[in-house]
């Protein structure tokens, strides 16, 4: 699970990123503003990808996910993509979890098929 979900939260880094870029173009905004929230969230993302197997780690994924689509409000194309990456992240989470138990099946199939050398 953990493969699969630094690699969607390392997707999202990038996003957020030029998420970012785009946000610059807004008058509204600050430059300062605008790489203080996109900086904060890229670093979570790093943050992350550590501490996905970590308890609690994959709720603040989910929060993570919700705060990216809830950025559609600053750029519109982040609602599509926040959808998209709420999705990579549900994969992620679901089939990840699917192939740990099934690598730890394997191992306890091989533990228990493999003589004890006493």
């Amino acid at each position: 699970m953990r493969t699969l979900c630094a690699s969607t939260l390392i997707g999202e880094f990038f996003v957020i990123g030029f998420a970012g870029l785009v946000a610059m173009k807004d008058p509204d905004l600050s430059m300062g503003t605008v790489w203080t929230v996109s900086g904060i969230a890229m670093f979570l993302c790093l943050v992350l990808c550590g501490g996905v197997t970590r308890p609690g780690g994959i709720a603040f994924g989910w929060a993570l996910q919700i705060a990216l689509v809830a950025s559609g409000f600053v750029v519109p194309t982040m609602f599509f993509l926040g959808v998209v990456f709420a999705a990579l992240w549900w994969a992620s989470v679901h089939y990840g979890r699917k192939i740990d138990e099934a690598k730890a099946r394997f191992a306890a199939q091989s533990d228990a098929s493999t003589p004890d050398a006493a």
